[in-house]
């Protein structure tokens, strides 16, 4: 490819209509995973709906136009290892670095250029409620949730009543469905209910086909929950992270697809390093966090948690922590949870203290459990006889 030719590719994955709706790494892996399935049936049928669910809607161009304006090969040809269209595919997979996740990285207009980028103004709760509804509209019209509620099509219509009753059994409310604003508004608390639960019920359709007899669109098939459920957390947090709530759907742990309270990026990575490991500690770990970080999480919701992470210390404190550290050393890292009202009941034990030391304590087990993981994989690959003892 020549350098202006490699330019065009560039500026074309900048443009607009190239704008992902899905996180970047999540359209990787399914555009790699149709790559590697190319002898499935109707497969350029499959990758135009993979294009319609990870890219902007509402443009004439974009990957979806110019994937059906490739030559379409119908018959094996010697030699080719991809067909134009496979090929565009993975054009488009291998530059997936260019394309912007969040429509907010665009080149500033000329206002902004002259008066500085704008402020930006946080979601209030109506607003919250108003563009999570969209989103339900956009994922509900394009098939995400026709596993769990069928397929709306006058042949076998969907059964209003069923999916009524499917929110009252599960919520506990009568008259939830359809979902309205003023509804969700009146009660934070069951809208955030709503969005927990159909997170656990949506799934991306792979197929579909026309349905022209009753002239009612399209119907979806060949579901997939993960992809689903990884495209609705992230496009849900998208509205979240632009709102005052504090809140996002975790990503992983034990309480993956339910709402938890925000953190820092580091400390993010702090988390996702910790209980991505294997192991028994990473089972309690992931108890502990999502013991915390639940929404609404009390203080003794959090003590328990603290508690939980001085366990895992503890366990390590005789083998991991021996070859590390001198013995008033390691007993320094629970001086905190013995002498506070942490894991001991004891009348002796301080109990007036702010429930914010409780996430300090936390964050300062959490981050004691990750070094106590990196010496015990150093451990693991030094002899035992050349480390150096601690007295």
């Amino acid at each position: 490819m020549s350098f202006s030719d490699n330019w065009s590719v560039r500026s074309r994955f900048a443009d607009p209509d190239y704008q992902l709706v899905w996180p970047r790494s999540l359209f990787v892996a399914e555009a790699a995973k149709l790559l590697s399935e190319r002898a499935l049936p109707h497969w350029d049928d499959r990758c135009t709906l993979l294009l319609v669910h990870a890219f902007v809607s509402g443009y004439q161009g974009g990957p979806q136009s110019e994937f059906e304006d490739t030559m379409a090969v119908t018959s094996w040809v010697a030699g080719l290892l991809f067909t134009p269209r496979q090929q565009f595919l993975k054009d488009l997979m291998d530059n997936a670095d260019q394309l912007a996740e969040d429509s907010s990285h665009r080149r500033p207009y000329y206002r902004e250029r002259k008066a500085g980028p704008r402020g930006v103004t946080a979601l209030d709760d109506k607003a919250v409620v108003r563009e999570f509804l969209t989103l339900f509209g956009e994922l509900n019209d394009t098939g995400y949730f026709d596993k769990r509620f069928g397929v709306p099509c006058e042949e076998g219509p969907r059964d209003h009543d069923a999916i009524e009753f499917f929110f009252r059994r599960e919520l506990g409310v009568d008259n939830l469905w359809p979902l309205k604003l003023d509804h969700l508004l009146a009660d934070m608390d069951l809208f955030f209910d709503v969005v927990e639960l159909l997170h656990d019920h949506v799934a991306r359709p792979s197929t579909r086909y026309m349905h022209g007899d009753w002239d009612c669109g399209w119907h979806h098939e060949d579901f997939e929950i993960a992809p689903g459920r990884t495209a609705y957390r992230w496009r849900v947090n998208q509205i979240l992270e632009r709102s005052l709530l504090g809140l996002r759907l975790a990503d992983e742990g034990d309480d993956i697809g339910r709402l938890v309270t925000v953190t820092d990026e580091a400390r993010s990575e702090l988390l996702h390093v910790v209980i991505t490991r294997d192991g028994a500690p990473a089972d309690q770990v992931r108890h502990a966090l999502s013991l915390f970080r639940q929404r609404g999480a009390d203080r003794n919701q959090k003590r328990s948690a603290v508690a939980a992470l001085a366990l895992v210390l503890e366990e390590r404190r005789h083998d991991v922590l021996i070859d590390a550290l001198a013995k008033s050393d390691r007993g320094a890292l629970f001086e905190i949870a013995n002498n506070f009202h942490i894991r001991h009941q004891d009348s002796k034990q301080k109990r007036d203290y702010e429930d914010f030391y409780l996430d300090w304590v936390f964050w300062l087990y959490l981050a004691s459990i990750e070094l106590t993981n990196k010496i015990s994989d150093e451990q693991a690959v030094q002899p035992r006889g050349k480390r150096q003892k601690s007295s």
